[in-house]
């Protein structure tokens, strides 16, 4: 597949179908690492408007007006996708595929169908020429997203241009199906490493197996009951779970190290401290050393809805709807973490995120826009 941009088309072009450019996005690579293409196209399509401040941070692009409203607000959105199926015949790859009024594609819906969203607004406010919105406008399309936190484009323009994410109100143009999710779930990952005496396996009574050593901490979270916890409202489900485990040399050693990861998602009515002492807690029980078996290898915290404030108030009113938690982590906690109250707000269904046939509804994508574009017009 080639790593080529493709340019984008005239976003002050008044006849521009937002699902056509989803289409076009789709169609450029961008898993994550592979996001530059992508990002000089949207940087080029941006700076031929004319009326918005652009600047680049890596594979991130920041667009913004300077029209001295009173309020900013920011849209943002992630350029990167995850890998590509690699199931034979899955329709939810590179490129896209129309099936009647649904698009398939790999960021069908995350988030390339949220961000043609954003590149369709900012052609509709952001033209020297053109209508002018309520409120200053800040667009943020940054890579890294679906990896490790400390790659994400976002932090990375927090760090050297905080400045930039200033704002009275932020929406995160995740999937939500068009309805306003308020924060988001904190998420955590560990791993937790067993030794062991390795030996021949026609002699195993001389070895110590480390692989043996799991049996306790998967049996505890295979007990492990989730808790549901109601914050501001909005009642967020929690989850611990194994994602992963490793050990063994070949097929006739006994295993001198062993390990299993865990991913805790947790409510926001917990600190990033409070996470890791749940955790602690249940590891513990397992019979786990913590500070000697127990790695931190990723922490992002929470948000908390922050619907009660007026500007979050004043967006549900606007675009309608009964909010819903965010279950999955999102940026959202790092808009929260800078003082900026933000939202998810976007179009397509979030259960098929990542999936093998990951599609979004034309209709979906034109909803989510005209109920932005209303918004910002006031």
């Amino acid at each position: 597949m080639s790593l080529t941009p493709v340019p984008l088309p005239d976003l002050a072009d008044p006849d521009l179908d937002v699902a056509a450019l989803t289409a076009i996005l789709l169609d450029v690579r961008s898993v994550s690492g592979e996001e530059g293409p992508l990002a000089d196209a949207v940087e080029q399509a941006l700076r031929a408007l004319g009326g918005l401040e652009v600047r680049r941070f890596g594979d991130a692009v920041v667009a913004r007006t300077a029209l001295g409203r009173p309020t900013r607000v920011i849209l943002a959105g992630h350029l990167d996708t995850v890998p590509l199926p690699t199931v034979p015949g899955s329709r939810g790859t590179v490129p896209s595929a129309w099936d009647g009024d649904v698009l398939y594609g790999r960021g069908a819906v995350d988030m390339k169908s949220g961000v043609a969203v954003q590149l369709a607004l900012a052609g509709r406010f952001g033209r020297a020429d053109g209508p002018t919105p309520v409120h200053d406008v800040t667009w943020v399309f940054y890579d890294h997203e679906e990896v490790s936190s400390d790659l994400s484009g976002l932090a990375r323009v927090a760090r050297q241009a905080p400045e930039l994410l200033e704002g009275d109100f932020a929406v995160l143009l995740e999937p939500t199906d068009g309805v306003v999710e308020g924060g988001c779930n904190g998420t955590c990952r560990y791993r937790v490493t067993f030794s062991g005496v390795a030996a021949h396996s026609g002699r195993a009574w001389r070895g110590d197996n480390a692989i043996h050593k799991l049996a306790p901490v998967l049996t505890a979270l295979a007990a492990y009951e989730p808790a549901t916890v109601t914050v501001e409202g909005l009642e967020y489900r929690e989850g611990l779970h194994a994602i992963r485990v490793a050990g063994g040399v070949a097929g006739n050693v006994i295993p001198d190290e062993a390990s299993v990861d865990l991913n805790y998602r947790f409510a926001p009515d917990k600190t990033l401290d409070q996470a890791h002492a749940h955790v602690r807690a249940v590891l513990e029980g397992a019979g786990v050393d913590w500070d000697a078996q127990v790695r931190i290898d990723d922490a992002s915290p929470a948000a908390r809805p922050g619907l009660d404030r007026p500007a979050a108030a004043a967006f549900v009113a606007a675009v309608g709807g009964e909010p819903q938690p965010k279950y999955g982590w999102t940026d959202v906690a790092r808009f929260s973490q800078l003082g900026v109250p933000a939202v998810n707000f976007g179009p397509g269904d979030a259960l098929l995120a990542h999936t093998d046939d990951e599609h979004v509804p034309r209709e979906a994508v034109h909803a989510c826009l005209a109920a932005l574009a209303a918004w910002l017009a006031g």
